[in-house]
């Protein structure tokens, strides 16, 4: 099991394929047209996102990749606009640019968050020209290391097996989402991601599990593919080699709208593939990431936050209990992503609303909060030979429960001293009547810019007390 998401900036990945703008107008619709027998919608709300190519690439710059996308867009509005919206996310774009094409755009007219028509805008297949295409992507493959097609069969990927040569020539490693039938165009990807229909469609309706994958194979085989990411939406997922198999139950909760789910999935993989994963564990971050999305309404991506939350909550009792390395390591790709990281320490023996109101107050104070928690011996040395109450492992399980603490670690000392000076959070909170100079470890955390907060606990609320009442001593 991954401890952390992994460091994705290092990830150099060209996506190429169908760039399109998914617009929705958004409002409400309570009666139904006089002029004919279908609903009025009043309009509150426009709202344009990317999808196709320009999904898969915006996918992977929210993760922190550095991402190049090319495509082909009309000289209008909607070119304009896709491009400011994915430069401002940090994708470098690189379009072909043509007068006589309009940008394909898809308008969603939404009511009550329901969809109730869409209609496309596009000229298919695109007129392009194809040998700047060529041109602009031999330019960027010695910059990158991973490349993506995105195939919507708009167009944009008419030459495709020659740009999948061109690739591996250059030493690139290539993902497709594939589209139709004719998956010769294919040949000689490393990694293709269709979903079940697409596949079925190509290979025949399988007959069990076995024949499935039976035909799976039969098509790497074929077109000299070594893997196959099947995503099988409420199935999950079924990575197909010609050795091993991996499946993994889908992971979302609510499905609210599937629109470029395949999308995200891809753009894990790609980011995954780029720093030599292995394909097992790809998998397992890209089935949580569609998970993520498909509980989204409209093209949408995912965080690094939200994709660290899916890790953590896939954890069943072992939530956010982490060792002392693994949580070394979570910090770093944490801080990369510059998020604010509170620690905070103690027995917490018996835990109280005191105890929970305090540890609320001090996850507000950033983005994650770490709660290290004393050892039995450690406890046993503080409190008395009767202390610890609960063990170490229940104390944790407890904590690790809350929805306002994100990671859980033990140590021994009888202060964490040692493990924030290693640690180094951006604010230690401790409770109490303490001075920054009383705090342990907080001399070192100042020194390498960060702080300490000190919060009050609430009044009337302590282990001892519970202990106390709790033997009708009170």
């Amino acid at each position: 099991m991954l401890a952390a998401v992994p460091e994705f900036g290092r990830a150099r990945i060209i996506v190429i394929g169908d760039v399109m703008l998914d617009r929705y107008w958004s409002g409400q619709a309570s009666r139904i047209s006089p002029e004919a027998p279908v609903p009025v919608v009043r309009v509150k709300a426009i709202e344009d996102r990317v999808g196709g190519a320009g999904n898969v690439a915006l996918n992977i710059a929210k993760l922190g990749g550095k991402v190049t996308l090319l495509g082909v867009v009309g000289d209008d509005a909607e070119g304009d606009i896709l491009r400011r919206l994915l430069e401002a996310e940090g994708v470098d774009c690189d379009f072909v640019v043509e007068r006589d094409i309009r940008s394909i755009c898809k308008l969603r007219i939404m009511a009550q968050h329901q969809q109730l028509i869409r209609l496309d805008f596009e000229e298919t297949a695109l007129r392009f020209d194809a040998a700047a295409l060529r041109a602009k992507l031999a330019e960027y493959l010695p910059k990158h290391d991973t490349v993506v097609f995105s195939d919507y069969g708009k167009g944009t990927l008419a030459d495709v097996s020659a740009h999948i040569i061109e690739a591996k020539q250059a030493g690139l490693k290539v993902l497709v989402d594939p589209k139709g039938v004719d998956y010769r165009r294919y040949a000689q990807a490393d990694l293709i991601t269709p979903n079940l229909s697409e596949l079925q469609a190509v290979v025949g309706v399988a007959e069990h599990e076995a024949d499935l994958i039976e035909k799976g194979r039969g098509l790497l085989t074929q077109y000299q593919i070594p893997t196959l990411l099947l995503t099988r939406g409420e199935a999950g997922m079924t990575l197909i080699q010609e050795v091993h198999v991996h499946s993994l139950p889908a992971q979302a909760k609510d499905v609210f709208d599937v629109t470029g789910a395949g999308d995200t999935v891809i753009a894990v993989m790609a980011l995954c593939v780029a720093l030599d994963m292995a394909l097992h564990e790809a998998m397992y971050l890209a089935n949580l990431a569609g998970g993520i999305v498909v509980g989204k309404l409209g093209t949408s991506t995912v965080s690094m936050q939200e994709l660290t939350r899916a890790m953590h909550g896939d954890r069943d009792s072992q939530y956010g209990i982490v060792s002392e390395d693994e949580l070394a390591h979570i910090f770093v790709g944490a801080k990369a992503h510059d998020e604010r990281i509170i620690m905070t320490n103690g027995c917490f023996d018996l835990l109280h609303a005191g105890h929970v109101t305090y540890l609320q107050q001090a996850r507000a104070l950033g983005d994650r909060l770490v709660v290290a928690v004393n050892s039995d011996a450690s406890v046993r040395r503080l409190k008395g030979e009767t202390r610890p109450i609960n063990g170490l492992q229940e104390r944790m399980t407890v904590l690790a429960a809350l929805a306002c603490v994100d990671w859980v670690v033990s140590f021994e000392e009888e202060t964490p001293e040692r493990l924030y000076c290693r640690l180094l959070p951006d604010v230690i909170v401790k409770g109490g009547d303490y001075s920054e100079e009383q705090v342990a470890g907080g001399d070192c955390v100042i020194k390498a810019g960060g702080e300490v907060k000190i919060l009050q606990f609430v009044d009337g609320q302590s282990t001892t007390a519970m202990i106390k009442k709790a033997r009708g001593l009170e």
